[in-house]
């Protein structure tokens, strides 16, 4: 069963057509790239799939369960995560309390006035974890906004993997990134995907990053769905070059 489907799916706003009959399914397991020009619909894709609007018509299914009236909270207990185009940090604290904020609610303990020894620790070993899986403990104490934007980015993932996510949705992880960060936002996506077996869904530009780690592609443009495919289906698609590949090159 897909974990995730959309079925004719479309979004209006009063006259503007964003998004208009999309299907599509993502398996689980799977790593999805989204692709498109700006303004072809991706960003009002995720925030349908997070929850922050209802479909004008469709129905979108998680787990097997209709979610298309369930709001951005309870889909985060149910196991939705998304990163967005904006990073969200709390800038002024460091790395690891960045991350052990994010824990803490996770844990549903963030507003309890003490906490024992016992679950202090629990809470700890946790953050550590965290900051080891998305390779940043070496900067455990440093004030996240004094890092570089790629750094920020990657504690932006941390927080999300603090959820544990099902379906994690990243909305261009690397945009403004150097060539270095780039490297190490795209190892650490193949790696969650591929090594921890979080299914992924994610809007990129680079398209040698979705060429290079995409299970399979969805091209949106002008609000419809143009393709779907892997790598060298969708890079020999007539239709995507003349639409988006082409524009690129």
């Amino acid at each position: 069963m897909s974990l995730l489907q959309l079925q004719s799916v479309s979004r209006r706003f009063g006259a503007l057509k964003a998004l208009t009959d999309i299907s599509l399914s993502v398996e689980p397991g799977e790593l999805r790239a989204i692709i498109g020009p700006n303004g072809a619909g991706k960003t009002t894709l995720f925030n349908l799939i997070s929850g922050f609007f209802p479909p004008s018509d469709g129905q979108i299914v998680f787990d097997g369960q209709p979610i298309q009236t369930v709001n951005p909270a309870e889909l985060v207990r149910r196991g939705i995560i998304r990163t967005f185009q904006v990073t969200e940090i709390f800038r002024s604290l460091t790395v690891y309390e960045n991350l052990r904020i994010a824990v803490e609610i996770a844990q549903g303990v963030n507003m309890r006035p003490w906490m024992s020894r016992a679950l202090w620790k629990r809470v700890d070993d946790q953050v550590d974890a965290l900051m080891h899986r998305v390779k940043i403990a070496d900067k455990a104490y440093r004030v996240t906004g004094e890092l570089s934007h790629g750094d920020q980015r990657v504690v932006e993932v941390g927080i999300a993997l603090s959820r544990n996510p099902r379906l994690l949705l990243l909305d261009e992880p690397t945009a403004g990134m150097g060539d270095e960060e780039t490297h190490h936002m795209t190892a650490l996506i193949r790696d969650l995907n591929k090594n921890q077996g979080i299914t992924t869904l994610f809007v990129e530009h680079d398209m040698e990053i979705v060429f290079g780690i995409a299970d399979r592609i969805t091209v949106l443009d002008n609000g419809t769905m143009l393709a779907e495919g892997n790598a060298d289906e969708i890079s020999n698609n007539p239709k995507v070059q003349a639409a988006y590949l082409g524009q690129a090159a």
